[in-house]
């Protein structure tokens, strides 16, 4: 199947495929990290810590086609409705799709390649640690300040 990029990359969510879906991510793994909601103001923090299931080395998730059922914590974008949208970083695809704005010009989409998205320090398999070992009293300290 031929996909048409430049038309994943200005379409309403709700017109893709389930493979135009897939192909409009551009593999930085930010939505794996760890998030972390203060219950007074709701608003959410990246932690630097990566799920268990995300392969650091690889950076990309070691079960995706199973990770619900391996993680049933784990968000299903496609599915879990538009709140979610708002939580997701403001580099991520899909939440400039859902509010009608352009790709960045660093998206695999628009250079047909990922080594942007590495200089542009979007990918997380760099600096992300697995929570696998760490205390849940300790995520605070985990707190990163760059994605928004």
């Amino acid at each position: 199947m031929n996909l048409d990029f430049s038309y994943i990359a200005k379409a309403p969510l709700a017109a893709l495929s389930d493979s135009e879906w897939e192909a409009l991510c551009d593999h930085c793994g930010r939505c794996c990290l760890l998030k972390l909601e203060d219950d007074e103001t709701n608003e959410v923090f990246y932690t630097n810590m990566v799920c268990h299931m995300y392969d650091l080395e690889l950076g990309q998730c070691s079960c995706y086609k199973k990770r619900k059922i391996k993680v049933p914590s784990c968000v299903d974008i496609k599915n879990f409705g538009e709140e979610i949208y708002t939580q997701l970083p403001a580099t991520c695809a899909y939440r400039l799709r859902f509010n009608d704005l352009p790709l960045p010009e660093w998206h695999p989409l628009i250079t047909g390649n990922t080594k942007n998205i590495e200089d542009e320090n979007i990918i997380i398999k760099y600096r992300a640690i697995s929570e696998d070992g760490i205390h849940e009293e300790q995520y605070e300290d985990h707190i990163i300040h760059d994605i928004k």
